[in-house]
């Protein structure tokens, strides 16, 4: 198996050094990358919950029918599990779920609702890698920590022109979720900006493996089941380097065999179009969750139809947070942002249920991922299924 997900290091570090990953990408002569698996037509199609007021469609080659609005993991907590269960009810099969959310009582909540095995096989699990993408910033930090200044000013100022050059901060495409994560770039950067001269003391390491099943380990106790459909590594993704670590894919091939996982997956909310390509390109991942909405919605759409195209299942997220936030201190949404959803898309939803519609035109994504705080979020959101609409001019 090792043959098969080997990436050549020489190869992939002097490409993606080439590589001006700005937006939108048009690439550059002489570059090759790895060939992408193509759409399978035959694919066989696996149900879960399916109910009549449900809309699903199929994700990517996994074959997995997911309802068109899945369940996030934000708002589930032992004190909230019933706004849960009312979206299972109503036909939602898919629940997204992460170790960093509230320190893992998402996952014991989860665990709490699917509490045994005819509730478990109803609908498909989805848990992240959190914290993955840390493991290899912390081993380039260890060596820039041992720089002499000169060398540390060198790699700091590579850092910054990488990522001016690759546009990831461009308004419009760039859009701030939650309080601090403009800071989640500054460790990727920097390496990324080291990986040329430091790959072969970083790549490779143990700790990577050790990492994912560790964290995996641990989440699976605290769901209380015995697999995974869906591992997504790294957790929020924010560049193209970061899906290209071959100990992920070497240990997913472990834990897959071992049957505690089925599918790979990534989510990202930085440079999602930079991931999403990353990540497709290695041929490797079968889903992926970005960030999508009216907003970036230019910056991603070409890149989204080839992730669909090469098999890849495609979830948006982040959809209606860029007209809507429970973080006050991102309040208030800039008007303008509320007035374009207003104006492209018909009727009186509100602005958030009117940018999960917006999404779900797109044919190339499965599903949009929902914070479902409370029944009045069930209801709203959960009415976008099925829905067409005729978008008007933004």
């Amino acid at each position: 198996m090792a043959d098969n997900i080997h990436i050549n290091r020489r190869k992939f570090l002097s490409t993606s050094a080439a590589l001006g990953l700005g937006i939108p990408f048009l690439g550059k002569a002489g570059v090759t990358v790895a060939a992408s698996p193509e759409l399978k037509p035959d694919v066989q199609s696996e149900w879960r919950n399916k109910q009549s007021g449900m809309a699903y469609r199929q994700l990517g080659n996994t074959g997995l029918m997911i309802s068109e609005v899945v369940c996030g993991g934000d708002p589930v907590r032992l004190n909230n599990l019933r706004s849960t269960e009312m979206a299972i009810e109503r036909g939602v099969n898919y629940l997204d779920m992460a170790p960093a959310y509230g320190r893992g009582e998402c996952e014991v909540s989860y665990g709490k609702i699917i509490d045994n095995s005819a509730k478990r096989e109803k609908v498909f699990l989805t848990t992240k890698i959190s914290g993955y993408t840390g493991v290899r910033d912390n081993l380039y930090r260890e060596i820039f920590n041992s720089l002499p200044g000169s060398k540390q000013e060198y790699y700091q100022k590579k850092a910054r022109e990488m990522r001016a050059d690759r546009n990831v901060d461009k308004p419009g495409y760039w859009i701030t979720y939650w309080p601090g994560q403009p800071r989640s770039f500054d460790g990727t950067y920097l390496s990324n900006a080291m990986a040329a001269d430091y790959a072969h003391k970083v790549e490779g390491s143990p700790k990577f493996k050790e990492f994912i099943l560790n964290s995996l380990e641990e989440s699976l106790k605290r769901v209380g089941t015995d697999y995974f459909d869906i591992l997504m590594c790294p957790h929020g993704a924010s560049s193209y380097e970061e899906v290209q670590l071959e100990e992920t894919f070497s240990t997913f091939e472990q834990l897959k065999k071992d049957g505690k996982v089925r599918f790979l997956g990534v989510s990202t909310h930085n440079d999602p179009a930079g991931v999403l390509r990353g990540a497709r390109e290695t041929g490797l991942y079968d889903v992926a969750m970005v960030a999508y909405n009216i907003i970036n919605g230019g910056y991603m759409e070409r890149e989204i139809e080839l992730a669909k195209g090469s098999g890849m299942g495609i979830i948006a997220m982040k959809a209606a947070m860029a007209v809507a936030t429970q973080h006050e201190a991102l309040k208030p949404i800039p008007e303008w942002r509320i007035q374009k959803v207003e104006r492209i898309v018909p009727g009186d939803d509100k602005p958030p249920v009117k940018a999960y519609l917006w999404a779900l035109q797109n044919p190339n994504i499965s599903a949009v991922i929902s914070n479902l705080w409370d029944e009045q979020h069930v209801i709203e959101n959960l009415s976008v299924v099925g829905k067409k609409v005729e978008l008007l001019p933004g």
